[in-house]
């Protein structure tokens, strides 16, 4: 039974830092624009599938191909600012939200016609045997994603705290009339935190990819999970996304080996129902919207 356990265990913490990583993403753009951005999905998709570009189809080394990836992620999340939202004067959440989801779409659409509908992969980052944890089989690839999702925590932790233009941007989270008055850029700060999120996302889409295989569509699934996530941490919190998006991995593992497979995908659903109802907050958020996100 402890082996089963550990089991479910490790593979509900892999597919829990991917939307760990994905609800990070959302607390980025939300904080610094107050805009929920449901195309943050996508950024996993071209990260998996990007990387399946350079290494397997253009056989480019795999440093080479993790840099390329996270740069054509960064510059597709560039234009998306400067294309869809930033020429968008009046400031209408319903209208922004909107566009999200256009972009999304729209992504989806270009990663289906560039790939096709086949499922794609590459192998793991270290090749070896599995680890072997009190009867459980752990592949090097899970520890791999793990401590990705680590290293991104530790890093964003230290960008929005030792760095002007992390501080620059939690300014503009707490007051963007105040941050502006100081003359800090607002528009250029909204502008890196969409290239910040896509670049969160792609890596994420990178690790996981050798152990889930990458399709054009699988976008909208990871928004919804990494968005509950965010919910159930606390909207605004990237230390709660952490929490939410290992939260919901573990329990959608438990509930596809204990109870279902097809459960699964119900399991985030309903955790966001019953945090709306019961604690809107979630676990570390504020109710007031104005506070400072703490990291």
């Amino acid at each position: 039974m402890l082996t089963v356990f550990l089991q479910f265990l490790f593979s509900g913490l892999t597919i829990g830092s991917v939307y760990a990583l994905v609800g990070i993403g959302f607390n980025i753009i939300y904080n610094a624009t107050s805009i929920l951005n449901l195309a943050q999905g996508e950024f996993v998709v071209i990260g998996g599938l990007m990387m399946w570009f350079f290494t397997t189809s253009m056989k480019l080394p795999f440093l080479v191909s993790a840099l390329l990836t996270i740069l054509t992620a960064a510059l597709i999340g560039l234009l998306m600012e400067r294309l869809a939202i930033k020429p968008i004067k009046k400031t209408d959440l319903l209208l922004m939200i909107m566009i999200t989801i256009s972009v999304s779409i729209l992504l989806k659409g270009l990663l289906m016609f560039k790939f096709g509908k086949d499922p794609y992969g590459y192998p793991p980052f270290t090749e070896g045997e599995p680890l072997n944890f009190f009867g459980a089989v752990i592949p090097q690839q899970t520890i791999w994603v793990i401590g990705v999702t680590g290293a991104c925590i530790i890093l964003l932790f230290l960008f929005f705290n030792k760095t002007i233009i992390g501080k620059a941007m939690k300014a503009c989270a707490v007051d963007p009339i105040a941050a502006k008055l100081v003359g800090i850029n607002v528009s250029q700060m909204v502008m890196f935190s969409f290239i910040l999120s896509a670049v969160v996302g792609a890596i994420g889409g990178i690790a996981i990819t050798p152990i889930s295989l990458m399709e054009y569509d699988k976008g909208p699934m990871l928004a919804v999970k990494g968005f509950c996530a965010a919910i159930l941490g606390g909207l605004g919190s990237s230390r709660g996304a952490v929490v939410g998006g290992f939260t919901i991995g573990i329990l959608e593992s438990m509930t596809a080996g204990y109870i279902h497979s097809g459960l699964k995908d119900a399991v985030a659903l309903v955790i966001l129902l019953l945090v709306l109802f019961y604690k809107p907050a979630g676990i570390f958020g504020s109710s007031s919207i104005s506070q400072l996100r703490k990291f």
